[in-house]
């Protein structure tokens, strides 16, 4: 059985044990607001050193201390052939590393999300943003782009060349080489011919189109 709801005196004292709860609630939260704040100044104040100011704890006065001779950077390459591209200050002739299969599957990928908008797929200059208007990239197959070495794509691609921006900063350096290594199987297609097919390709090629 349910009991009957409080009347009189008792209904005031259930009245006033709810306020009373709600009261503490709201004063808790209140605290807790008051609270937050003054943790995070707490740590915003703690002791710590600026740039180049002085400290007494060790002999030589510095607050920062010097890095170990030969430290470098994670992330730093020392091939400089890959991360420039060069040799002897000339766009390299060569590639940093072997062109796999992986490498150009790798390259293609990337050739994809990079490069399509402006090259097309093909190369050809002709994607979806020279079509809505934005200036036309030369093709890849002209005889200037043909014969320019590997070093001169990643020189462009590092550093952008006209309307073309830097993609340093988007692209690692092995990636750049791997869409260089694509860019030059495309250049290699535009004109191969059966002959210059392996005789075991050429055959499932043939086969594919029976």
């Amino acid at each position: 059985m349910h009991s009957p709801p409080p009347e009189g005196e008792n209904a005031s004292a259930a009245s006033g044990g709810g306020r009373c709860r709600v009261t503490f609630t709201a004063q808790f939260l209140a605290l807790l607001l008051v609270a937050l704040p003054s943790c995070r100044q707490h740590m915003a104040n703690e002791p710590r050193y600026t740039t180049f100011q002085e400290s007494g704890f060790f002999p030589n006065g510095s607050s920062a201390r010097a890095l170990p001779e030969g430290t470098v950077p994670q992330e730093r390459e020392l091939n400089t052939l890959l991360v420039k591209g060069t040799v002897n200050g000339q766009p390299a002739p060569e590639f940093p590393f072997p062109v796999t299969l992986q490498v150009l599957r790798q390259g293609q990928q990337r050739f994809d999300i990079f490069c399509t908008p402006c090259h097309d797929h093909l190369g050809t200059g002709q994607g979806m943003a020279v079509r809505r208007g934005f200036r036309e990239p030369p093709s890849f197959h002209i005889d200037r782009l043909r014969t320019a070495p590997p070093g001169y794509f990643f020189n462009v691609i590092t550093n952008g060349s006209g309307l073309m921006p830097s993609y340093a900063s988007q692209i690692p350096a092995r990636d750049r080489w791997a869409i260089i290594a694509y860019v030059r199987a495309l250049q290699l297609s535009w004109s191969a011919s059966a002959a210059d097919v392996p005789p075991d390709e050429l055959k499932k090629l043939q086969d594919q189109q029976q």
